[in-house]
């Protein structure tokens, strides 16, 4: 089940954290896997991880809120049956301490950036029968978090861009989800614990762990598995959903 054999699937962001496992994960499962990040270094560096579990793979150096840049990556890539729109930037702040600044990176990264991909690979699909496109949402799209203004401002406009192209696109064959993590141990954890809690890193770790109901962060391979059965054909009755991977914080932590 969940083979992926002969597909061709391109994962923004693919070089780090969660789009570092979709794309190993979808090359154990047989597909040639487009790796599409902003850093050449770490895109390359998952490709040799492929390489050397004799999967197959490319490289695309790419910053995903440059429109001219995603189109030229696309048609370039060709055939494309699986979209993971995975690139994205958080950011830490309520409405009243988030610059115009800081809101427009998010906006660019996180809502452009998705656009952009939705954009050049849609027409692709269309023109070879369909496709899967999985888009990263998250928890901040679904509940009020502290100090997410930006960032759940993107999430949920994610979430609206996914539902609209499922709409459109259901007699093209192109089917359109969703899922949305709560927090996942990536370096980014690590990296945003260090910075803004030195000294209590162990502290934090736990306090921002046991916010899931389940007593624990995810991992990138559990968000990577539910990606894969999404874009596969197992799942070919599904489109329009968002589907929550949190340990139960929506539901549970009342």
């Amino acid at each position: 089940m969940f083979k992926l054999d002969g597909k061709i699937a391109a994962v923004t962001g693919g070089g780090s954290g969660i789009g570092r496992a979709v794309a190993k994960v979808f090359a154990k499962q047989g597909a040639t896997v487009h790796i599409i990040d902003l850093s050449a270094e770490n895109a390359q560096q998952v490709l040799g991880e492929i390489e050397a579990a004799a999967g197959k793979g490319f490289t695309h150096a790419c910053d995903v809120s440059n429109q001219q840049q995603v189109n030229e990556i696309f048609q370039k890539i060709g055939k494309i049956d699986i979209l993971v729109n995975n690139a994205g930037i958080s950011h830490i702040g309520n409405v009243e301490n988030t610059t115009e600044e800081d809101f427009e990176k998010v906006f660019r990264v996180n809502v452009k950036g998705v656009y952009n991909s939705l954009h050049a690979v849609v027409p692709i699909m269309k023109a070879n029968g369909g496709g899967v496109i999985v888009n990263l949402s998250s928890i901040a799209a679904l509940v009020g978090l502290s100090d997410r203004f930006a960032y759940s401002m993107s999430k949920g406009a994610v979430h609206a861009m996914s539902l609209s192209v499922a709409r459109d696109y259901l007699h093209a064959n192109i089917r359109s989800n969703t899922i949305s993590p709560a927090r996942v141990h990536t370096p980014f954890v690590d990296g945003f614990i260090a910075k803004n809690y030195a000294g209590k890193e162990q502290e934090m770790f736990e306090k921002l762990s046991k916010s899931q109901p389940i007593g624990r962060m995810g991992n990138v391979e559990e968000i990577a598995n539910l990606i894969l059965f999404l874009s596969s054909d197992e799942a070919s009755f599904i489109t329009g959903n968002d589907y929550s991977i949190d340990g139960g914080f929506v539901k549970l932590n009342t």
